[in-house]
């Protein structure tokens, strides 16, 4: 029977054992093995369910409900009751602006006003701000239709104060990213796209929303989804590990093996001549299979088939990665003054803060704690301008987002219970040139015949990209053998 080997246990590798597993109940004569270098399946997914009742997040906290991989994961795995969406009931942003927490008016789709008098009332933009993004409508699109930096598309479209105080937060706290590095094409290209064809951000959004609203929600005489209302962001009811449990219980659990580290892989031929991979684990024992899907960070990837092609390596290690960290914080409720009225709010680089952002994660979803008498908040730190940060050790980290919090909230109480989680070279960076990156990295993997990357390294970063990315490996490799 061919074999598959799928190196890390995050969601993207799960994703491909599950889409092998599916497919071996359908009579596929194809196996597995899932190997991840730690104790503990999830990657970046980690939730900390805590005896006292509390549901902390490590790493992400949602996904978004405009990509549709893990509703089609959830359905087929039965588990679409297990979802949550945000409480919208309480749905305001706010942008830390000269010190002040601002929200972030109603209308505004990614970084683009489409409601005429939240825009205009709103104290987040100065006049001459709000007049500059307004010219959206008037401007031209570029004649060069290549791609260019999020800050020099938005500074073009809307202007500075846009760039400074919506997009350059937005993309730190979704990428950990600068803006002034970024490629467009590879984070944003619907926006690419909008103003090619309609010329403005502004029209292109007033016409994606009118489609929408036009359109049949799920489809011409789709049935309704199952599990609950729809929100732009969507969780789990017990936080995002619900996803991982989901999906080992629907594997087989003799064919995950944790702390098995890969040094490395290398061809080896077969006894009929043909190709196969042999994997070299850091205990000192070799696994041969005949195709491999690399789920790491490219990085470690890199480092993972360094011996096998060090053309592939190198391209792989031309991804930056940046680090981050959270940091989470549990208060009882009549020890705080702050209504939490919102699902929190983004610091831009010119506040001169030590954090990111933070998400008032009892209020952003229900069942994070245990009763009405405690909130919970989470504060981002580090990212691509201020790594240095997310390094620090927890003592002085601790003190420091206290600090910021007491500053920007007013919460002077000790917390109850604390969590930090790092993420040391986690977050990979799509920046100029990412997508001519990729293609090499493409025609490179593409000279060894059974061999896969996949992963957030590379089209996306979020959580049901992962999926998608997983998924479409395992077929890849399954077709192969």
């Amino acid at each position: 029977m061919k074999k598959v080997a799928i190196i890390g246990g995050g969601i993207t590798g799960l994703s491909a054992a599950l889409t092998i597993e599916n497919a071996r109940k359908e009579g596929a004569d194809v196996d597995y093995i899932v190997l991840e270098k730690s104790l503990r399946l999830g990657g970046k997914i980690r939730t900390e369910r805590t005896k006292e009742g509390f549901v902390v997040e490590g790493g992400p906290d949602c996904f978004v409900s405009t990509k549709p991989w893990v509703f089609e994961l959830c359905r087929k795995l039965d588990c679409e009751d297990s979802l949550i969406g945000s409480n919208d009931a309480l749905k305001k942003t706010f942008i830390l602006v000269k010190n002040k927490m601002r929200e972030m008016p109603d209308g505004i789709m990614i970084m683009v006003p489409t409601k005429i008098m939240p825009f205009l009332t709103t104290d987040l933009f100065s006049w001459p701000g709000k007049i500059r993004m307004a010219m959206d409508w008037f401007i031209p699109k570029k004649k060069e239709a290549g791609d260019e930096t999020l800050a020099s598309f938005v500074d073009r479209r809307l202007g500075r104060e846009a760039l400074d105080r919506i997009a350059e937060p937005l993309v730190a706290g979704i990428h950990a990213g600068d803006p002034e590095t970024m490629s467009l094409a590879a984070t944003f290209p619907n926006l690419l796209e909008m103003e090619q064809k309609y010329g403005s951000l502004i029209k292109g959004m007033l016409a994606a929303m009118k489609a929408r609203q036009g359109g049949a929600p799920h489809g011409a005489g789709a049935a309704k989804p199952k599990g609950p209302q729809r929100t732009f962001f969507m969780s789990f009811k017990r936080g995002m590990l619900d996803l991982i449990d989901e999906v080992l219980s629907a594997l087989d659990k003799e064919k995950i093996m944790l702390e098995a580290s890969v040094d490395r892989v290398v061809q080896t031929k077969k006894e009929d001549g043909s190709t196969q991979y042999r994997l070299h684990l850091e205990s000192g024992s070799t696994i041969d299979v005949d195709a491999v899907i690399i789920t790491s960070p490219s990085n470690v990837a890199a480092d993972i088939i360094d011996e096998l092609d060090g053309s592939l390596a190198g391209a792989l290690r031309e991804i930056p990665m940046v680090s981050s960290a959270t940091v989470s914080l549990a208060f009882r409720r009549k020890d705080v003054k702050h209504d939490f009225k919102g699902f929190g709010f983004i610091v831009p680089m010119a506040e001169g803060r030590k954090i990111m952002a933070c998400t008032w994660s009892s209020s952003k979803w229900g069942g994070r704690v245990p009763d009405d008498e405690h909130v919970l908040v989470r504060a981002f730190v580090g990212g691509a301008r201020n790594q240095h940060l997310a390094a620090v050790p927890d003592d002085e980290m601790l003190a420091m987002v206290k600090s910021e919090l007491k500053d920007l909230m007013g919460i002077d109480a000790e917390p109850v219970d604390t969590w930090i989680f790092r993420w040391p070279g986690g977050m990979p960076q799509y920046t100029m040139g990412h997508l001519d990156r990729v293609a090499k990295i493409d025609e490179l993997v593409a000279k060894h015949p059974g061999l896969y990357v996949a992963g957030g390294s590379y089209r996306g970063v979020g959580v049901p990209d992962c999926i998608n990315s997983g998924a479409k490996a395992a077929e890849s490799a399954m077709e192969h053998i």
